[in-house]
């Protein structure tokens, strides 16, 4: 374990409170020592970080993340606080074995004290978008697009302290760690995540909702042609509906509109070619459907939290 001699950066100083950032920058945003990790094994749609941290006494400002993020304690206790932004302080005593589960869209903040030594260890992982939708799909079938999973503060959960001890020795601890290994023990955290976790909101079948079959039709298209302009006459033909009746369906079926949920699929696409190919930026702007650089980059900024360039780490 090393310290990496970085300084935390503080979010108020870079970006608006909508700030959004993916799993890889978030060592940037705290304070506190990343332990070095031995395995250089890189997992499409998995990242563990470990982090080693003292008291906080001021607030930091945690950015929103792309990824759904979980959070471990490895060893050590601390109270921690937690607060969106405006609001009451909440807090919450933490022991080895508690974990902390966020997928919102909003940065909060949080401040925290150790108890019985200066630091307690704490575990990281991000699970990809894919890895999620994937499992609503397999379990649910009617909600193919986005889920939306409930915030979870020091809680205890035995599965997901069993997963992410499990990943860790693979991808951490492991002289040969398999990636099919790893990824299997993500996604089955992930089936368990979207079985236990799912927000009120989603729970229960919607209703007026785009029949499933429509929908995986409509998505299946939407994925064959990400490099094509969007149309919804096209989709609305392919479901057999108007194209008012179209998107107030599909927004009822996956959260999203047909535009955005089409933006998110070329996002994830783009994400994928960024990291598993050596494609250049331009040409992967042109795999998924932008033809000028500086449209692609302003396009995936919004929706990822850093441009292109810096998702790959060029």
């Amino acid at each position: 374990m090393a310290n990496t001699g970085r300084t935390f950066q503080d979010p108020r100083s870079k970006s608006s409170p909508n700030l959004r950032i993916t799993g890889e920058s978030m060592g940037e945003f705290l304070p506190g020592e990343t332990q070095a990790l031995q395995s250089r094994l890189e997992i499409q749609e998995v990242m563990i970080q470990l982090f080693i941290h003292r008291s906080v006494i001021e607030p930091i400002l945690v950015p929103a993340v792309v990824e759904p993020l979980l959070v471990l304690v490895l060893a050590g206790a601390a109270r921690v606080e937690e607060r969106a932004l405006g609001g009451e302080w909440e807090a919450v005593e933490v022991n080895a074995g508690d974990f902390f589960f966020t997928s919102s869209d909003e940065p909060y903040e949080m401040r925290w004290q150790t108890h019985g030594g200066d630091t307690f260890e704490v575990m990281h992982l991000y699970l990809g978008l894919p890895l999620i939708e994937h499992a609503s799909r397999e379990l649910s079938g009617h909600h193919a697009g986005p889920v939306r999973l409930r915030d979870v503060s020091g809680a205890r959960d035995g599965r997901i302290a069993f997963f992410m001890e499990q990943l860790r020795t693979e991808l951490v601890l492991e002289r040969s760690p398999s990636a099919l290994f790893a990824r299997s023990l993500a996604q089955a955290l992930a089936v368990h995540l979207v079985r236990s976790y799912l927000a009120e909101s989603q729970l229960g079948r919607r209703v007026n909702a785009l029949q499933v079959y429509k929908l995986r039709k409509v998505t299946d298209a939407m994925s064959a042609h990400l490099s094509a302009e969007f149309s919804l006459a096209t989709l609305a033909s392919l479901a057999e509906l108007s194209e008012y009746h179209f998107s107030r369906l599909f927004k009822r079926a996956t959260g999203l509109s047909p535009s955005q949920y089409f933006i998110r699929l070329r996002m994830v696409r783009a994400r994928h070619l960024l990291l598993e190919t050596r494609l250049s930026v331009i040409d992967v702007g042109l795999a998924v459907g932008y033809s000028s650089p500086s449209h692609f980059s302003q396009i995936f900024r919004r929706e990822v939290g850093v441009t292109p360039s810096e998702f790959r780490g060029s």
